[in-house]
């Protein structure tokens, strides 16, 4: 029987790989040991001696030189989260040992947190909620751009942008995207054009950003592009934080009351003590809840659980992360 370990973090543990998959699991491999943290990975690495399959998800250990030196019969590993670039190293590659990201899972979510913001934005909820309660009154005329004919953009469209444009489809709106490395064929299955970042900025109601954090994005979205914002528009950050450069945005939105920024991500996270953006009336800040939470997080221990059922009856992979291309992975 194939001998795997589970090493992860005790505290979230639970969520993403409940009773049922763990029984599912039992079935098919044989535990080494009981589940291990990396810090006790770390403390006798020499568990690893006989283990073919690695599961693993939040607080995964660094596959490192020092790590595979003890992990000879290592076949896969399989982390129970999105990207797979914080543990894998040119030593890990070089074995050429399939890893699993279950970031398609930890999509869906993001995806919906992202098409809640989206349509909310549309009717300018953030917005007019704030000025009633700065006004004590009911503005005299509202108007909103709503969700007709309205235009959205994405800025990516990776696992996550492609999953919000699929969502977007039902709705009668013109979505745009900016996206590099995207395949127009993709995005026009999608029913998204693809147009230059200026445009994107320029043109939209809402803004929404999917980027990965790589050195070409890193604060990519700054002031200027900011200040493009048509009035009332809605910026929203699900992606990384460090895609925004907080300072000049910052700045931007000090001048401009009838802009919002919808940030569940910032950078640093959470932001310092004493950060503007705790007082800025138009900045909305939730704790990184687009991601799995709670019960969704199981998601992703299912997905582990397929790909292992898959793996062991010689199966093709499906979520196995392309070597060429882990590197543009948020």
């Amino acid at each position: 029987m194939t001998t795997a370990l589970l090493v992860m973090e005790e505290r979230r543990r639970s969520d993403v790989y409940p009773d049922e998959v763990l029984r599912a699991l039992a079935d098919l491999v044989r535990w080494q040991r009981p589940p291990l943290t990396r810090e006790q990975l770390a403390a006798e690495p020499g568990v690893l001696n006989e283990v073919e399959l690695l599961l693993t998800g939040w607080g995964a250990p660094v596959l490192d030189a020092g790590l595979l030196r003890h992990a000879p019969r290592l076949r896969a590993v399989l982390v129970a989260a999105g990207s797979v670039r914080p543990l894998t190293t040119p030593e890990f590659w070089a074995r050429r040992i399939p890893i699993v990201s279950a970031a398609s899972a930890n999509a869906i979510p993001v995806a919906e947190f992202t098409l809640a913001q989206i349509l909310l934005a549309l009717k300018q909820f953030h917005r007019i909620s704030r000025e009633i309660k700065e006004r004590g009154r009911y503005p005299d005329a509202v108007r909103v751009a709503g969700a007709y004919g309205s235009r959205v953009g994405l800025l990516g469209l990776g696992e996550i942008g492609r999953l919000v444009a699929s969502h977007l489809r039902r709705f009668d709106l013109d979505v745009v995207a900016t996206d590099p490395v995207a395949d127009p064929a993709v995005a026009a299955g999608l029913g998204v054009r693809l147009v230059p970042l200026a445009e994107l900025f320029d043109s939209c109601e809402v803004v929404s950003l999917h980027a990965p954090l790589v050195e070409q994005t890193e604060g990519l979205v700054d002031g200027e592009l900011l200040a493009r914002l048509r009035t009332g528009a809605t910026l929203v950050n699900t992606a990384r934080g460090a895609v925004v450069d907080e300072p000049s945005v910052i700045d931007v939105l000090r001048r401009r009351p009838d802009l919002t920024a919808v940030l569940d991500v910032t950078w640093p996270e959470p932001p310092p003590s004493g950060s503007p953006l705790y007082g800025l009336p138009n900045v909305v800040l939730t704790p990184h809840l687009a991601g799995a939470m709670g019960a969704e997080r199981a998601r992703m221990g299912e997905l582990v659980l397929e790909e292992v059922r898959r793996l062991l009856a010689g199966a093709p992979l499906r979520h196995a992360v392309d070597p060429a291309v882990a590197s543009l992975r948020a």
